[in-house]
């Protein structure tokens, strides 16, 4: 018996009509479900290959009225092959060191996405998330997931603050990044982008053959990073296609 045939079929909810965070003037909507029952694990597993999104135990993907712009993407770790810029950003992370922590949220780890969020999104739907909310979105889960923390070298005995961190689930197919986010003052290294990098190579050791991106909206400032990530898969009505370089 496949652990698909023993998920209970999951009772799914539409959010009401809320503005669109990526395109100006449209609204969106959301179908979700609960991640709760006796496999939350494979329904988790489930719904991210058919292009859900996790919040805490919750599951949701896109369900906007005359709009399909949101497109889940991942990466093919197998094929994928930094160039030279992303060489570089690697190179300049080489000294970084990163751990593998439990979904336990840390006084630190928020103190970090606080500055995170109030320098690069500070009109963003997360602005005014309290340290309550910051536990819940880390330790409120049925799931595999970890927090993966990254520092510099320890220096005389004494551990380097922590520069960046991503809350990432582990499925069967690949490694999906919840939510990452790093310190806003240090712009030399890159390190949205090498997160992503890292967690591609993290993917690749583990044998695992995607990264989830979560979304791509074409036309979004916001989201046009993702396809430096090649090559892709998208997430159409047909099913999972590459998406051309």
């Amino acid at each position: 018996m496949t652990d698909q045939s023993r998920i209970r079929f999951p009772q799914f909810y539409i959010t009401s009509p809320q503005p669109c965070p990526y395109l100006p003037g449209r609204y969106e909507k959301k179908v979700f479900t609960h991640l709760l029952g006796e496999e939350p694990v494979s329904l988790n597993n489930m719904l991210s290959q058919a292009g859900f999104r996790r919040s805490q135990n919750i599951a949701y993907r896109p369900a906007c009225e005359n709009c399909q712009a949101c497109i889940s993407v991942r990466v093919i770790v197998d094929e994928f092959d930094p160039g030279r810029s992303f060489r570089r950003i690697l190179a300049r992370n080489a000294d970084l060191r990163s751990g593998l922590m439990p979904p336990v949220a840390t006084d630190e780890q928020y103190g970090l996405l606080r500055r995170y969020l109030d320098t690069r999104h500070a009109e963003g739907g997360m602005a005014d998330m309290s340290r309550l909310d910051y536990v819940a979105m880390v330790e409120d889960t049925t799931v595999a997931t970890r927090v993966v923390e990254y520092r510099a070298p320890v220096e005389s005995g004494v551990a380097a603050p922590l520069a960046a961190a991503a809350l990432t689930d582990t499925l069967d197919d690949g490694l999906s990044m919840v939510y990452s986010f790093y310190n806003p003052q240090d712009t030399s290294r890159s390190l949205g982008t090498f997160m992503v990098l890292d967690h591609i190579e993290r993917a690749r050791a583990l044998g695992l053959p995607y990264v989830y991106l979560g979304y791509w909206v074409d036309g979004s400032r916001k989201m046009s990073y993702k396809t430096r990530f090649a090559p892709l898969e998208a997430l159409f009505p047909e099913g999972w296609r590459r998406l051309p370089r």
